[in-house]
């Protein structure tokens, strides 16, 4: 879900590669039902995403690496170190005290609403990751 509203946020912008990838992703799966709904009623349908999991392929490739949660900030820290640096919760610059700094929320298994919820939290916090990769990364 992150990957399609990110996406459509910097869909004019030339300059920005987006991707994702998990920790501990079960590469090769299709989106979950509800997030194929909720993206697609939001017309941003991506049919050929498969989850895949993080490399250091990626990770050299990538300028900001931004996790959902601190577990899994954490847990790429560890796994790669060398790229600590670039490493940031999705949550990190966001303006809104309430939520800054927070974990999103894993909805993987739950319902609809579950699903909803995190889809408000990343349009909360998405935004704000736009504005600090554009005054943090030079060409």
């Amino acid at each position: 879900m992150a990957e399609g509203l990110f996406r459509d946020l910097v869909k004019e912008r030339p300059d920005y590669k987006v991707g994702s990838a998990g920790v501990a992703a079960s590469p090769g799966m299709a989106m979950s039902k509800h997030t194929a709904a909720i993206l697609g009623e939001k017309g941003l349908m991506t049919p050929d995403f498969a989850s895949r999991m993080l490399d250091e392929t990626m990770l050299r490739a990538a300028t900001h690496v931004f996790a959902m949660s601190s577990h899994h900030r954490a847990a790429i820290e560890d796994e790669f170190p060398e790229h600590t640096n670039k490493v940031y919760l999705v949550s990190e610059f966001v303006a809104d005290d309430s939520i800054r700094g927070k974990d999103v929320r894993d909805p993987f298994g739950a319902g609809r609403a579950a699903y909803e919820a995190t889809l408000a939290d990343l349009e909360a916090m998405l935004p704000s990751l736009v504005a600090y990769i554009d005054q943090t990364h030079k060409d």
